[in-house]
């Protein structure tokens, strides 16, 4: 299965690393949910950093940024606190979440075939429905394209 623009996100609740709790299919607002591989990666690390560097702004669209991975809850914290990270992570351990999303896909590196994250990011409305969808994200630019989507439909006032 794979959610595309339009779709209604299933109900999958989360528990993100700042301790919030949050059902996606209402998730009270605009949420940014970003899909990547790994904590403390090249590619990883600095999409992070781009979207904590526009947390402000997200933040006053009102839009909520969650980070996830298959990471353990253990990798998450470590990975916040050695870039001073401001987007809250969850851990997706069990693939509830990539799986409905669809982004974790087989890749293959130097023709071997394996299972990984595929990074992607959606934007969800209020209503839990899917706004926007990148998939196959390439990382430079790619927190400020978002922000330009998230505060066309921005939250409640």
């Amino acid at each position: 299965m794979m959610i595309g623009e339009g779709d209604k996100v299933p109900a999958l609740k989360v528990t993100a690393s700042d301790g919030s709790e949050l059902d996606l299919s209402s998730p009270g607002g605009p949420l940014v949910l970003y899909f990547y591989p790994k904590d403390d990666t090249s590619g990883c690390t600095r999409e992070a950093q781009d979207f904590t560097e526009l947390a402000p702004q997200f933040a006053q669209a009102k839009v909520k940024v969650i980070g996830l991975s298959r990471d353990p809850m253990k990798k998450h914290e470590k990975f916040i606190d050695k870039y001073g990270l401001k987007v809250p992570l969850v851990s997706d351990e069990d693939g509830g979440v990539s799986d409905a999303f669809g982004t974790w896909v087989e890749k293959s590196m130097y023709g071997r075939k394996y299972m990984g994250m595929e990074r992607a990011t959606y934007l969800i409305g209020a209503d839990g429905k899917v706004a926007r969808a990148w998939r196959k994200v390439k990382v430079p630019g790619h927190a400020a394209d978002v922000l330009k989507a998230a505060q066309s439909i921005g939250g409640p006032a």
